[in-house]
């Protein structure tokens, strides 16, 4: 609970401060091995990339984006959030970025046209500049790009799923949560959120900080013009809510995990971990909807 605690006073310190300018020596707020290096916005900024043994350059392959935590660094994210199995047997590139300094700590600029933001990084060019770079190199299908984010990844998620959709077939959110700052999303967003009730950081109730799991889940239920009323499955102690039948038959669904942490969540569903729930779930979609 202290842990939780000290995290929740470092988020609002990021989001709810003084204006602070960023800084980037990456050598002060983490450290990557095997990282890839691109310049953005005058900066070195950092990702980690796995091209699977499966991938041979013939046919276009779908691109994964999973952005890490406030703190962490992308490689050490990378085995905690391990989606490699997954691109070696689906055949997709995968990507872990690293997020940019702020006052000693990494972290995700979200929300950079909302009240409380308070960093000045360029985190949406600095994918959309990812995006180029991979696929100028690579055989990528550009309308199977998807971002999924545990924490303040997940904020970037949900921030790409608004001001850059024309980029993003579906997101994923991970013990996350929506700033205020929805934007022109440009077309039907897949969303799944999974989410602990019992997270001291991003307490799934909200609070006067952050929104709770059902509000972000009814602006898009809503967007999407889903049903209303979920289909329901429980197992493992985790309830699943599917909203369907949403515009570009796109759907809305939630991993509500009874008593689950601040956490990229061990427990499995009906034998799926945290990594293949949220794959399965965005690859059943481009940016056209359901393929």
């Amino acid at each position: 609970m202290k842990k939780a605690i000290l995290l929740f006073t470092i988020l609002l310190s990021i989001l709810s401060s003084c204006n602070k300018d960023d800084n980037n020596n990456p050598e002060e707020c983490y450290s990557n091995t095997n990282a890839q290096t691109i310049v953005h916005d005058g900066l070195n900024r950092e990702y980690v990339l796995y091209i699977p043994s499966s991938y041979d350059g013939a046919t276009a392959v779908p691109l994964m984006f999973n952005f890490h935590g406030f703190g962490g660094s992308a490689s050490d994210y990378m085995l905690e959030a391990d989606m490699r199995s997954l691109a070696e047997t689906d055949t997709f590139i995968l990507v872990y970025p690293q997020g940019s300094c702020l006052d000693g700590s990494s972290h995700w600029n979200a929300c950079p046209t909302g009240n409380g933001n308070k960093s000045n990084a360029d985190d949406f060019g600095f994918v959309e500049a990812m995006i180029n770079e991979i696929s100028s190199q690579h055989n990528v299908d550009l309308e199977r790009v998807y971002a999924a984010g545990y924490s303040n990844g997940g904020m970037m998620a949900y921030g790409l799923a608004n001001y850059k959709s024309d980029l993003i077939a579906a997101v994923a959110s991970v013990s996350g949560s929506m700033l205020d700052c929805t934007g022109p999303t440009s077309h039907p967003m897949p969303v799944i959120h999974l989410h602990g009730t019992s997270d001291g950081v991003l307490p799934y109730n909200g609070s006067s900080d952050w929104s709770s799991a059902q509000s972000t889940l009814d602006h898009w239920i809503n967007f999407n013009n889903t049903v209303l009323t979920p289909t329901v499955t429980i197992n493992n102690n985790i309830e699943h809510y599917v909203y369907d039948q949403g515009d570009s038959l796109v759907s809305v669904e939630h991993y509500k995990y009874i008593g689950g942490d601040h956490v990229w969540f061990s427990p499995t569903f009906q034998g799926q971990n945290t990594s293949e729930l949220v794959w399965d779930f965005v690859s059943r979609y481009d940016i056209n909807g359901l393929r």
